[in-house]
């Protein structure tokens, strides 16, 4: 929506988080004497301290908190929703005639500047810094937001023509939009969300929005190796640039260990410094959105080779006890996991499984464990039972392979079961399968107990 259009409507701010509260910060900015709406399933009291001081020091809202905050819908023109309240969860609320915004919506009705969005499943916030870092060396006015960076609006004032934007795009932030970014970037897509979305199919068509509504002279920018983005790309207006490692009829490829763009060799992939084979389409789709705003190559190259891995994204913990530790909390769906096992292949002999129940399928997953040279299973609640279920389904149709399951509830048992059953040489992992809400707040706080333990134990003497 154009800010023209919000001068003279009933506002209500649904979900008060970090987007939330920066939605409602930058709505008070535009419209000092407006009554804002404020709802959130939180009462006032569980808020952070920052953030209730927001609240209180604010006289011209109208606080909807708690359990029946929803009920609040009904008597506003217009609902900015944080992209953490599922739209299956207001839909019943809504009358005819209102409108459901978001800030992502608000930010590319507004901004003058050109939007990069990028999406996929895995692999956004890897590729959204990279990418930045790449144009950031290019002398390039560029800005990190999204997810990975900070929330959009407050950079809305001060956006010129020739800012540019670089855009952590969830499949919860491109639900509903109506508008795509000048640069869409579609690096995979597989099941996730799915506690959040309807079914698979919803999630895929949120997605889709990355591209449906871009124009002819914008660029998508997509993963040839996979169907589905083939797909999506015949339907998409915008002009194409696509990447891939099992094909050289693209524009940016792999071939004889080596990366090119359009017959222009960047690097090799030996001198990429990310862990794992998927992680060189992160990497070719910051090439190609390098290359879209004239980067010169000199540059891509550094830029690539000084890049480090993103905590909780396959990052070494260290060695300790003769034992190589690495951080994969953001793995939250078993594709992840499977590449992550993939990466390490016969050096794996422990890995940390399980964690919020998000509907996933783990078929894959078992199969893949079964594959390989790992030992030593240890499962969070309540999906580790469930994976580990999976796997002695399939064990019956394999050779025996000696597995042992380990049931924990903390971080600090299942480091401890780590070091116990881990050998020297061999590599022990955190890559979950599943998102962490219940054990853990979040998916940093999984990692950084895992880190905190791994670091603690790994200096004694147990």
């Amino acid at each position: 929506m154009k800010l023209d259009d919000l001068k003279n409507k009933e506002i209500l701010i649904l979900g008060l988080g970090k987007e939330g509260m920066d939605s409602f910060e930058f709505l008070r900015k535009v419209f000092p004497d407006k009554i804002l709406g404020l709802a959130d399933q939180l009462e006032l009291k569980k808020f952070p301290k920052k953030t209730r001081k927001k609240i209180e020091k604010d006289k011209k809202i109208k606080l909807y908190l708690g359990k029946n905050y929803l009920k609040a819908l009904f008597k506003y023109d217009v609902i900015c929703r944080a992209p953490g309240v599922p739209w299956k969860k207001i839909s019943p609320y809504l009358r005819k005639r209102q409108k459901v915004t978001s800030q992502t919506e608000i930010f590319f009705n507004n901004c003058p500047g050109t939007i990069i969005g990028i999406t996929g499943t895995k692999g956004k916030g890897t590729t959204v810094s990279l990418l930045y870092k790449i144009l950031k060396q290019g002398g390039l006015k560029v800005f990190l937001v999204g997810n990975i960076g900070k929330p959009v609006l407050s950079f809305l004032k001060s956006a010129k023509k020739d800012s540019l934007f670089v855009y952590e795009l969830s499949s919860h932030q491109l639900q509903n939009l109506k508008k795509s970014p000048h640069v869409a970037v579609f690096l995979n897509l597989f099941p996730a969300h799915l506690d959040h979305f309807k079914n698979f199919r919803e999630y895929k068509k949120a997605k889709e929005n990355i591209t449906l509504f871009q124009k002819e002279k914008d660029w998508f920018v997509y993963n040839k190796d996979e169907d589905f983005l083939k797909r999506l790309a015949k339907k998409s207006k915008a002009q194409k640039i696509s990447f891939g490692l099992n094909s050289q009829a693209l524009d940016c490829y792999l071939k004889n260990g080596r990366i090119f763009y359009r017959g222009e060799e960047i690097l090799r992939t030996r001198q990429v410094p990310l862990l794992g084979k998927f992680n060189l389409y992160n990497v070719m789709a910051a090439i190609v959105g390098a290359k879209l705003f004239k980067v010169p190559t000199k540059t891509i190259k550094k830029g690539i080779l000084s890049f480090r891995p993103l905590a909780h994204r396959l990052e070494f913990v260290g060695r300790f006890k003769g034992i190589e530790f690495y951080n994969d909390s953001l793995a939250t769906v078993p594709e992840a996991t499977i590449c992550a096992i993939d990466t390490f292949k016969e050096k794996l002999q422990t890995i940390i499984l399980g964690g919020h129940e998000a509907k996933q399928n783990f078929k894959e997953l078992a199969k893949k464990i079964l594959e390989t040279k790992i030992e030593n299973l240890i499962f969070f609640p309540p999906t580790g039972k469930r994976i580990w279920k999976d796997i002695l389904k399939r064990k019956k149709n394999t050779k025996t392979k000696n597995l042992k399951p380990y049931f924990v509830e903390n971080m600090r048992d299942a480091v401890l079961i780590a070091f116990s059953q881990t050998k020297r040489g061999k590599v022990c992992l955190l890559s979950c399968a599943c998102p962490s809400f219940g054990v853990f707040k979040n998916y940093k706080e999984r990692g950084g107990l895992f880190k905190k333990f791994v670091k603690l134990y790994g200096k004694k003497n147990t």
